[in-house]
C-alpha cells in the first residue's frame, strides 16, 4: 500500500480559517513557538542530486522539501536519506515536481513530530502577511527566528525577505507551517503556499 502523501493533507491538518489580518510582527512568544516547531520537525534531507533542508508535514514520515535533492527521475525510489533526532533514515521519492520546485520524501514507517499546517483559502494571498523564517546556525550564532512581510511573485509563489535556503519552512505567528521555500531570490527567497502544494501535487499513481 502506498503510504500517504500531502494529498491526504485534510486528515492531518484540522480545518483551518483563511489566515486573518495581522495586526502587526510576531511577537517573542510567537517566535518562541517557531523555534520550538522548527526544532522538532525540521530535518536534512540528502539525494542523488544535492542536499537540503526538508520538515515533517505527515506523522507518519512523509518530509516536504525542495526538488534540488531529488528530482522527477528518482519517484518511485530509495534515493534519499533523512537525517532526524541523530539517525540517517532512508528515504522513498513518493513525489517531485520540477515546475514547483518542492518533492515528498518518505521515512520508514514510524511515529513522526509532523508541523502543523495552515491552508490558504481560495482567493486568499500571503501578500502583505507577516511570517516567520528561521536563519540556520552559522559557526558563531544559533539558529535565528527571523520575520518578514511576503509580498507578490509570479504566481503561484510569494517573495520573502529572508535569506533561507530551499526546503525551508516558512510560519505564521501562531508556529503552522504556511509556505515552504522553492528557491533563493536576490532579497530572500521565494516560497510555494502549502495550499498550492496540496492542490497542484498529482497522486502517486499518476507521477
Amino acid at each position: 500500500m502506498s503510504r500517504p502523501t500531502l494529498l491526504l493533507l485534510p486528515l492531518l491538518v484540522a480545518t483551518l480559517p483563511a489566515l486573518a489580518a495581522e495586526p502587526g510582527r510576531p511577537s517573542r512568544a510567537d517566535l518562541r513557538r517557531v523555534m520550538e516547531q522548527h526544532a522538532r520537525s525540521v530535518v536534512k534531507v540528502s539525494g542523488p542530486r544535492d542536499s537540503g533542508t526538508g520538515v515533517f508535514v505527515g506523522a507518519a514520515g512523509q518530509v516536504l522539501t525542495s526538488v534540488d535533492p531529488v528530482g522527477e527521475e528518482y519517484v518511485g525510489l530509495q534515493a534519499a536519506t533523512v537525517v532526524h533526532a541523530g539517525q540517517s533514515l532512508p528515504a522513498r521519492v513518493v513525489l517531485a515536481n520540477a515546475a514547483l520546485r518542492v518533492a515528498v520524501v518518505a521515512a520508514p514507517d514510524g511515529a513522526y513530530p509532523a508541523v502543523p499546517v495552515r491552508l490558504l483559502k481560495e482567493g486568499d494571498s500571503l501578500a502583505g502577511r507577516w511570517v516567520v523564517g528561521v536563519i540556520p546556525a552559522g559557526r558563531r550564532q544559533p539558529a535565528t527566528p527571523v520575520t518578514a512581510q511576503a509580498s507578490r511573485a509570479p504566481a503561484p509563489f510569494f517573495d520573502v525577505p529572508l535569506a533561507l535556503p530551499p526546503g525551508s519552512p516558512v510560519f505564521d505567528a501562531e508556529g503552522r507551517l504556511v509556505a515552504v521555500v522553492v528557491r533563493r531570490t536576490r532579497r530572500g527567497c521565494r516560497v510555494l503556499p502549502m495550499s498550492e502544494v496540496k492542490v497542484r501535487l498529482p497522486p502517486p499513481d499518476e507521477t
